[in-house]
């Protein structure tokens, strides 16, 4: 079966508008996507975070709730940079744990989950909290061609990303 995932609320608006669409203006689209039958949603992570908090005076965690209320029979995905968070640099573990819980406890329930460099001990963590937490963790990997980066490497990675949940 084919499944698919929308991402128009957190890639698209953040790779078209720089991630400066408050709540209000998708809020009545909410439920029209939510019956269209997606396998998921992708609407928070990434950038989303860090503009609600400096650019749109959002509280991001609310904004997930409402998104979780409006959107009851679609999952919801979040786009994790593994260690980093939705930062832009590392962070103690038991911080990644205690985010991820969050974020569960809020109403994430797919966590996808990348390292830009795709060390997989930036990754470990989060991926072992959110299997933990009963959430769907989903490992990305960061494709580019290069001579070190060969189709066995990544089948490596992969394996070593799978391995972890």
């Amino acid at each position: 079966m084919i499944q698919f995932t929308e991402t128009v609320l957190r890639d698209a608006q953040q790779s078209l508008l720089a991630t400066r669409m408050p709540y209000s203006k998708f809020e009545e689209i909410l439920p029209v996507i939510d019956q269209a039958g997606y396998y998921s949603a992708e609407m928070w992570g990434g950038a989303t975070f860090d503009v609600c908090l400096r650019f749109l005076g959002e509280d991001p965690w609310e904004r997930l709730r409402k998104i979780r209320k409006a959107m009851p029979n679609t999952k919801l995905q979040m786009l994790l940079r593994g260690q980093n968070i939705l930062g832009y640099a590392h962070y103690p573990n038991n911080v990644v744990r205690r985010f991820v819980r969050a974020a569960v406890r809020n109403g994430i329930d797919i966590i996808r989950i990348f390292d830009a460099l795709n060390d997989v001990d930036n990754l470990r963590v989060a991926i072992e909290e959110t299997v933990e937490c009963g959430a769907h963790a989903s490992g990305a990997i960061s494709y580019t061609t290069s001579p070190v980066h060969t189709r066995e490497a990544y089948v490596k990675l992969a394996k070593e990303m799978a391995a972890m949940g």
